[in-house]
C-alpha cells in the first residue's frame, strides 16, 4: 500500500483511506459483523487511516471502530470529528465549536473508541458564532495533553483555513472532492498546498453513485438519506446518470470499473490528496484498493477533465440547510 504524507505534518496515511460513516447510519440497513471484517480486511491490506466521527449513528460507529482496532491500535492512523451536534433521536441541533464543547466532545469520543490518544482530530464543521481561533485554541490544549496528535478542519472556507493555521499546524482539510464535486479546487486546495496542509477527499466515488450501482430512486435501500438529496431526485438525477454514462465509457477504455476510474482521478489531482471511500462491504472495498493499479497519464485526465469538467454535476450536493455550513 503506497504512504502519502498529510502535508507537511509528520503524519503518513495510506494512499487511499476507508470511509467508515455508512456501516451505522445513512446507507440502509447495517451489518455490524460484515463492517468489522472491512475493517480488518483494510487494515491486512494496508489501509492505515480509518474516518469516523462522533454523530455518525449517533456515536455508535465511533463503538464499532474501536472495536475494530482491539488488538489492532497499532495498525491505525484513527480520525475522528466533533461539532455537528444531534439530539437523542437524530434532530440535528446545530454546530457547537465553544472551546468547552471541544473538551467534552474530545473526551466523549475517547471512551467510546476506547483508546487514549485520537491520531487526527477534525472540527466537523466551522461555527460561525465562534472564533476560529478559539475553537482550535482549544483543541491545540488537547494536543499539549496527549488527548489528540494532528488537528484538522472539515469544509473550512480559506480565509478560515488561514486563521486557524497562525494558532496552531493544521494537518488535513477534509472536505468532498470527487468528478462531481470540484469545488476545492482553486481557492481552497491552493491555500492548503501553500500552507503545507493535506487533503483528504470525502465521498470521492460521489456518495456511491460514481459507481454505476444506482440507476433509480428505486435502487436505493429503504432509509437511505442519498433519496432526500437533490442530485439525487427527479431531473436532477436522470442528468447525472449521463454523467455516470461517461465514467462507465471511460472506464472501459481503461479496463478497469467506474468506481476504480472515479477514485484513480481523486488520487491523480497530487500526493497530498488522500481519498477516503466509505464502504460496508469487503467486496467493494477490494475493488476500491485495485484503483491504486489503474495510472491515468496526462492524456487520459485531459480527456477527463473535457468529458467531466468542474460544475458540471446537476443539484447541490446537500439540502438547503446543509450547504449553509460548508466552506465556512
Amino acid at each position: 500500500m503506497p504512504i502519502r504524507r498529510l502535508g507537511r505534518s509528520e503524519l503518513m496515511v495510506s494512499s487511499l483511506g476507508l470511509g467508515c460513516m455508512g456501516m451505522s447510519e445513512y446507507y440502509g440497513p447495517t451489518d455490524d459483523n460484515e463492517s468489522l471484517a472491512t475493517i480488518h480486511r483494510a487494515l491486512d491490506r494496508g489501509i492505515n487511516l480509518l474516518d469516523t466521527a462522533d454523530i455518525y449513528g449517533l456515536g455508535r460507529n465511533e463503538e464499532l471502530v474501536g472495536r475494530a482496532l482491539r488488538g489492532r491500535r497499532h495498525q491505525a492512523v484513527l480520525a475522528t470529528k466533533f461539532g455537528n451536534v444531534r439530539a437523542p433521536d437524530g434532530r440535528f441541533l446545530g454546530v457547537n465549536g465553544r472551546p468547552e464543547y471541544v473538551r467534552q466532545a474530545c473526551d466523549a469520543s475517547l471512551r467510546r473508541l476506547g483508546v487514549e490518544t485520537i491520531d487526527l482530530y477534525f472540527q466537523h464543521r466551522v461555527d460561525a458564532a465562534v472564533p476560529i481561533e478559539d475553537t482550535v485554541g482549544a483543541m491545540a490544549d488537547l494536543v499539549r495533553e496527549g488527548k489528540i496528535r494532528f488537528l484538522g478542519l472539515s469544509e473550512a472556507g480559506a480565509q478560515t483555513i488561514r486563521r486557524a493555521s497562525k494558532v496552531h499546524p493544521i494537518a488535513a482539510l477534509q472536505s468532498e472532492y470527487s468528478l462531481w464535486t470540484r469545488d476545492p479546487e482553486g481557492e481552497i486546495l491552493a491555500t492548503c498546498r501553500e500552507l503545507g496542509i493535506g487533503f483528504v477527499a470525502y465521498s470521492p466515488l460521489g456518495r456511491g453513485f460514481l459507481t454505476g450501482r444506482y440507476r433509480s430512486p428505486d435502487d436505493f435501500p429503504e432509509g437511505d438519506f442519498r433519496v432526500g438529496t437533490p442530485r439525487f431526485q427527479g431531473e436532477n438525477l436522470r442528468l447525472n446518470l449521463a454523467l455516470v454514462e461517461r465514467i462507465e465509457k471511460l472506464a472501459a477504455e481503461k479496463k478497469c470499473t467506474a468506481a476504480q476510474l472515479s477514485l484513480a482521478w481523486v488520487l491523480a489531482q497530487g500526493d497530498d490528496v488522500v481519498p477516503i471511500a466509505g464502504t460496508k462491504h469487503r467486496k467493494y472495498l477490494d475493488e476500491n484498493i485495485e484503483a491504486l493499479g489503474v495510472e491515468l497519464n496526462p492524456l487520459d485526465l485531459a480527456i477527463i477533465d473535457h468529458e467531466l469538467p468542474r460544475g458540471i454535476a446537476a443539484g447541490e450536493r446537500y439540502r438547503t440547510a446543509a450547504m449553509a455550513s460548508i466552506n465556512k
